[in-house]
């Protein structure tokens, strides 16, 4: 039912690094048998370097004009999960890009969850700074009431990965079949 409410689209995930786009994404996209995207790896393979490299070398606007043009030639391509980068969906631009040819998911996580889970990967270019909790709270103060525009929110919380997938699925269905809760354990293409 979602696969063929989609049409064309794609689910788009956005919310902060550590909130699980990657892994819910990969998950949710097998659960609706479509493919999954990873709008920073995209971006890696046209760049030929890393995010972080990027970062480093040429700065962050720079990465960001790379990453508006990846996400929009992306969204053609659907219907697909999309996981964005976690500052793609502050850009106007994009946004509006992504209203156009999907629906976006917001993985919403506290604060101290998403320090955890940050905290076992290296190569977050934003938290390389004297205070990462100050900085990932920063971030959180900038960007949660962005993230709050997108279409459906799903908490991403300390619980198993399938569990997060089957709260995106019943978020979906319910999105497009507004007048019924359906069992998301029931969803399959």
């Amino acid at each position: 039912m979602i696969r063929s409410k989609l049409g064309s689209g794609s689910i788009v995930l956005v919310g902060l690094m550590g909130a699980g786009k990657t892994t819910v994404g990969r998950r949710l996209a097998q659960r609706l048998d479509l493919p999954f995207v990873d709008a920073d790896h995209e971006i890696e393979r046209a760049a030929g370097m890393s995010v972080s490299d990027i970062f480093e070398q040429h700065g962050e606007s720079h990465f960001r004009d790379g990453e508006q043009r990846v996400i929009a030639r992306l969204l053609e391509t659907g219907p697909q999960v999309l996981a964005t980068g976690g500052g793609a969906y502050m850009d106007e631009k994009t946004r509006q890009t992504i209203a156009a040819k999907g629906l976006s998911l917001w993985l919403k996580c506290s604060h101290k969850l998403l320090m955890t889970r940050v905290r076992k990967r290296g190569g977050r270019p934003l938290l390389k700074a004297p205070d990462p909790e100050a900085v990932m709270q920063d971030l959180i103060d900038k960007r949660y009431p962005v993230y709050a525009l997108a279409d459906l929110t799903v908490n991403s919380r300390d619980v198993s990965h399938s569990t997060i997938v089957n709260d995106a699925v019943r978020a979906l269905r319910a999105h497009f079949t507004p007048d019924t809760e359906p069992d998301a354990e029931q969803e399959s293409k």
